[in-house]
């Protein structure tokens, strides 16, 4: 099965950013990893012809106890009631917190800027929200009653830096 259109302007991008990715099989999909300032980031970009459409999901690990769950969850969809554009999810069969956003495109080759503008956003999402689920994580059972999800979602302390002069600094691995 040969690529479609859209899948190169993806590669393309990529390929600008100098990202490095691998076409997946079969499939419009392409796959890469980043080292981003909190975690490691799994991220795969899948094309859609048939709507003009790209997906561009990004993925860390993260295991959480069954006293811990409810609060990541809430966590997790307090956050998307804060996002514009995305959302995250939990995947209970991988243990990954899952940062996705889709964009529709016009014309058959996607505008690189907008596929560079999605990994990046994905990128910082998760990277925005990992450290907090780690908080969660490292908060002492006694304690768990006492954390406030709202309040741990204010924290800045836990923010990636901004890159100086609007460059991202996420390494391709």
């Amino acid at each position: 099965m040969a690529s479609s259109r859209q899948l190169h302007s993806v590669i393309d991008a990529f390929g600008r950013q100098g990202w490095h990715c691998e076409p997946v099989e079969n499939r419009e999909v392409v796959t890469s990893a980043f080292e981003a300032h909190h975690t490691h980031i799994h991220l795969h970009a899948q094309a859609f012809p048939n709507l003009n459409a790209l997906a561009v999901v990004a993925e860390s690990p993260m295991t959480f106890d069954e006293e811990r769950m409810p609060l990541a969850l809430e966590l997790i969809m307090r956050a998307n009631k804060q996002l514009t554009l995305g959302n995250f999810e939990y995947d209970f069969d991988r243990n990954l917190i899952v940062f996705r956003i889709t964009n529709l495109f016009e014309k058959e080759v996607y505008d690189a800027d907008i596929i560079s503008s999605m990994v990046h956003c994905t990128i910082a999402e998760l990277d925005r929200i990992v450290p907090l689920a780690g908080v969660i994580n490292r908060t002492s059972e006694d304690l768990l009653d006492d954390l406030s999800v709202p309040l741990l979602l204010e924290r800045e302390d836990l923010l990636p830096p901004v890159p100086e002069g609007g460059d991202e600094e996420e390494e391709e691995l």
